[in-house]
């Protein structure tokens, strides 16, 4: 069988050896380089190459470099020829240079306040503007977890009828709280990520619980923190200690008590029309795969453009995922100091990863594997789109409170649920998140908006997709699906339900970072 290779596969830049192919290409199909009749060269199949995965169209030789976006992804670990399967097989990581330029961007002017699109938010008066109002009960530690759980699924839908402005009420537990040295790098990561959701713009209140002895002691969390500061705080923060409550039965009762005396409160809050500068969108993908780089994620990258030229702001994370790829997002730093504090935090994990006998190339997964991508470098090139094209303004600390407009990074792992944990901590009220071979997650705290970068996933996951990328591949200009997938934004920023708030899902996904060391 001949078919002209454009049909069957993406060459998406003339410096790279490989294309990517479309569909699944057999062992032995012969592939036309020209349409023109009277020049036609031709290429033959050597191996099978599964949809997504990359095909060499140029000869490479042991130890050179491979590229793809006309960067670097891998080096040949033997020789590549035209036709050959190009993956795990036959290429690797080596160490190259990255320069990064010397020059700075200048930041984006963003339009005027009048000329900005709008969404229906929650105005809060200790800072942001919510994209959903929750009344959250948190437990210190994860000794207390039952019991917020039982408070919290106390106030079923019907329940909560007299009270139609709050969302719901949501537990966010998590795995820590004691065994924790006071003021160590673990002990600052959980307090600072708990703080941030005590102040989140979606938490209208806040009913805490603790057991009484552990660590991570409640009022050590308002006090180290601030918290007071909330001219609100007094009305909209409440306690429950289950040691001086008389046990957990008595404590459920007594939370149960102050959650409803927070109700009132919570469901006062006015729903209006807030200007777009407000949004603060967490940037995140999972389970990539080849096409991820190719359609999701740069269809993020424009989304990500337009919030920051509406004034509002756009974090990019998952530090171990830019690896490979940092100078290109360095090139875009504002300034020295924020280029410094980017590389810094690309350093510290390869520093990190060797302490505990892992690689950073241990990612990509088995799934991003199948799925096409075959080394770190080349899903970071693809997961660095998402940042679209203006300048990085700032880095930030994981759960770091989020104050800079524009895009920005914060220092996560790359396991999504700690990522995105991270990022609505520091603010952020909704969350875009990139997909490949599918993902169910959600988070209570923000929408999260789920990009496949493919049809056939999307087909296959219709109740967890909220916006099907593929449609791309298909003859759908980008910047139309730009246009598409920032009107479903608003929507949902709005108050439309994702398809992981539609299934109740994120209740497990509250996972603040930890470095270990569980004593």
């Amino acid at each position: 069988m001949s078919v002209l290779l454009h049909r069957v596969a993406l060459h998406l830049h003339p410096d790279d050896e490989v294309v990517i192919a479309r569909t699944t290409l057999e062992d032995g199909t012969v592939l036309l380089l020209d349409g023109e009749a009277e020049n036609v060269t031709t290429l033959v199949v050597r191996q099978k190459v599964p949809a997504g995965h990359k095909l060499a169209v140029r000869y490479v030789a042991p130890g050179a470099a491979l590229h793809r976006y006309g960067q670097v992804i891998g080096f040949a670990t033997q020789e590549i020829w035209p036709g050959d399967h190009v993956h795990t097989h036959n290429l690797d990581l080596q160490e190259f240079s990255r320069p990064v330029a010397e020059t700075f961007p200048h930041p984006v002017r963003p339009l005027p306040v009048e000329q900005r699109g709008t969404f229906m938010g929650y105005p809060r008066r200790w800072g942001g503007v919510g994209t959903r109002n929750y009344l959250a009960v948190i437990p210190s530690v994860n000794c207390a977890a039952d019991v917020a759980v039982a408070i919290a699924h106390h106030f079923t839908s019907e329940r909560l009828g007299a009270w139609p402005h709050v969302d719901g009420v949501i537990p966010l537990v998590h795995q820590s709280g004691c065994t924790l040295r006071i003021d160590s790098p673990n002990y600052q990561l959980l307090q600072r990520t708990l703080a941030g959701v005590i102040r989140h713009p979606n938490v209208g209140g806040v009913l805490l619980v603790g057991l009484g002895c552990e660590c991570n002691q409640i009022t050590a969390l308002l006090e180290n923190y601030h918290l007071m500061q909330d001219p609100d705080a007094d009305t909209r923060i409440r306690s429950v200690i289950i040691q001086e409550s008389g046990g957990s039965r008595n404590a459920i009762q007594r939370g149960i008590a102050q959650a409803e005396e927070l109700l009132p409160y919570v469901n006062s809050a006015q729903h209006i029309p807030q200007p777009l500068s407000e949004l603060k969108v967490a940037l995140q993908c999972g389970g990539s795969d080849s096409w991820s780089g190719v359609t999701a994620n740069p269809l993020l990258g424009l989304v990500a453009d337009e919030i920051v030229r509406q004034g509002g702001t756009v974090v990019l994370s998952e530090t171990p995922e830019i690896y490979g790829a940092e100078h290109l997002l360095a090139e875009r730093a504002v300034n020295a100091e924020v280029r410094e504090r980017l590389l810094a935090k690309v350093r510290w994990w390869d520093e990190h990863t060797r302490q505990f006998g892992m690689e950073l190339d241990n990612n990509p997964t088995p799934g991003n594997k199948a799925g096409g991508i075959t080394t770190i470098y080349e899903k970071s090139l693809g997961a660095v789109a998402k940042g679209g094209s203006t300048p990085l303004m700032a880095v930030y600390e994981y759960a770091e409170p989020v104050t800079a407009h524009g895009l920005v990074f914060m220092d996560t792992p790359g396991y999504d649920p700690v990522a995105i944990t991270g990022q609505i901590a520091g603010g952020c009220n909704l969350v875009l998140f990139s997909t490949g071979r599918g993902s169910g997650l959600g988070s209570r705290l923000a929408p999260v908006i789920k990009v496949c970068s493919n049809s056939t996933t999307y087909r296959a996951m219709p109740d967890d997709i909220d916006f099907n990328a593929g449609v791309i591949l298909e003859g759908t200009e980008m910047t139309q699906a730009a246009q598409d997938l920032l009107a479903l934004v608003i929507r949902i920023a709005s108050g439309e339900l994702s398809k992981s708030e539609r299934q109740g899902f994120g209740e497990t996904s509250f996972i603040p970072w930890s470095l270990g060391g569980t004593l």
